[in-house]
């Protein structure tokens, strides 16, 4: 307790960390105070069904990463996923099209261009997006709630809906710049753990309720189980630091290894947590272009249905890909080749140049599949909390997106923070070893 009190003191020492992390907290503050602005033109008395709605399941999930929004009929109802499903996009059409390819490849200029034409995709979505939201809470809310009707007020609120998303976007970039980082993932993180207390709350008196099925026992069982996941996905997130090259041999079949012991830069987890915040993006889909509407049917009500086959095999297959995908984003096999090359630095029983490349290629294509089919599996839990009786709020932190996003964020973000320490020459926040975050970096 000592040690974690010296560590507060050596925090506020450092004028620029100091800043930093007052400057996010007040930028945060901001977009907290933000969710609970509702529309102009709306009663926010007659919200009671809209919330509802949102109690459980993908609406529900929906909800949770807008902080609350989406339920209350804020101006940031929209949240972020419309930039992050832009983002998807934009990376897609990096791997397809060479003017993206080349943009990629100019370095800084490139990168504005490419942040640019993200914008407009988010726009764009955003057009779609806000008259469907307003439907549904036409729907849902009635007519007694609309204090302005007709086209003024569509166009407008849909202005509104636009711009929020916006100005959301733009705190995140401000954290990014001026705070601790990685401020798109900071913003999901806050709306996630401004969920927690009321699901864990919900949870307790579900089961006191229930005394015949167990009451509290039930209840410590669950929070010993939730705690075995907590740590398995903080292993997950930090993958492996550094993978022995013999280790690395084995998985590739070659046996004839030396006894030198050295090791090449790979993780397990090279993507981090970035998959499935872009495959959760994607699974809104349906959702959005059904118009947010309850009653579905078809291939709609499959894709919306959160303990449903289809969605969670979908879901699973598509986090195994982006994990593939980021990775292939993240690492270059012939990047780090040529480094090791130009670094004097060699894999002993491999030779320079393209086989190396290969030995690298082949080597993070293995070790990809048990850390993707692993974040999948986890990323499916709560579907199976909830059919063992999990109240569907809570079970969406059993694992699932909800755990994955708050566990990498905050471990990317103590990173950062330790980071400044170490730099000038504090201890870190952990006596028996660095922090690991994600290699993959925020959004």
């Amino acid at each position: 307790m000592k040690s974690f009190i010296e560590t507060i003191k050596n925090i506020f020492k450092i004028e620029d960390l100091r800043s930093r992390i007052l400057y996010t907290l007040g930028i945060l503050m901001i977009y907290r105070l933000g969710s609970f602005v509702v529309l102009p033109g709306i009663d926010p008395t007659q919200l009671s069904a809209l919330r509802e709605q949102t109690a459980d399941g993908i609406l529900g999930l929906l909800d949770m990463f807008s902080g609350g929004a989406f339920a209350n009929a804020s101006i940031f109802a929209l949240g972020i996923m419309p930039y992050i499903s832009a983002s998807i996009v934009v990376q897609l059409l990096g791997i397809a099209i060479p003017y993206f390819q080349k943009l990629q490849r100019e370095g800084e200029s490139g990168r504005r261009k490419i942040n640019q034409i993200t914008r407009y995709l988010t726009v764009f979505i955003l057009i779609f997006q806000g008259p469907a939201y307003l439907r549904n809470l036409q729907v849902q809310v009635g007519a007694d709630a609309f204090v302005i009707t007709g086209p003024f007020f569509w166009i407008s609120s849909v202005i509104i809906l636009i711009a929020g998303t916006m100005f959301v976007m733009w705190l995140g970039e401000r954290i990014t710049d001026k705070g601790i980082g990685n401020g798109i993932s900071l913003i999901i993180m806050v709306g996630i753990i401004a969920r927690l207390p009321f699901a864990l709350f919900a949870e307790f008196f579900a089961r006191l309720e229930a005394q015949a099925g167990g009451g509290l026992i039930v209840f410590i069982v669950e929070m010993v189980v939730l705690f075995f996941i907590f740590m398995g996905v903080i292993l997950l997130v930090q993958g492996t630091r550094r993978i022995p090259v013999q280790y690395a041999k084995r998985i590739v079949g070659n046996k004839q290894y030396g006894g030198v012991r050295q090791y090449i830069p790979l993780k397990v987890n090279s993507a981090g947590v970035m998959p499935i915040i872009f495959a959760q993006a994607l699974m809104f889909i349906p959702l959005t272009v059904s118009g947010f509407a309850p009653g579905l049917t078809g291939f709609a009500a499959a894709f919306s249905d959160f303990t449903g086959f289809w969605y969670n095999f979908t879901f699973a297959v598509l986090i195994i890909l982006f994990t593939y995908f980021y990775t292939a984003v993240t690492i270059n096999p012939g990047q780090m080749a040529e480094d090791m090359k130009r670094n004097g630095g060699f894999i002993p029983g491999v030779k320079p140049g393209k086989r190396t490349v290969e030995f690298l290629d082949t080597v993070m294509s293995r070790i990809t599949l048990p850390g993707s089919l692993f974040l999948a599996l986890v990323a499916i839990l709560p579907a199976f909390a909830m059919i063992a009786g999990v109240t569907s709020t809570f079970a969406q932190f059993y694992g699932g997106t909800s755990l994955l996003i708050m566990v990498g964020v905050v471990l990317d973000t103590l990173q950062q923070i330790e980071s400044h320490l170490l730099m000038r020459h504090y201890d870190g926040l952990m006596k028996s070893g660095r922090i690991k975050g994600r290699s993959g970096g925020g959004i």
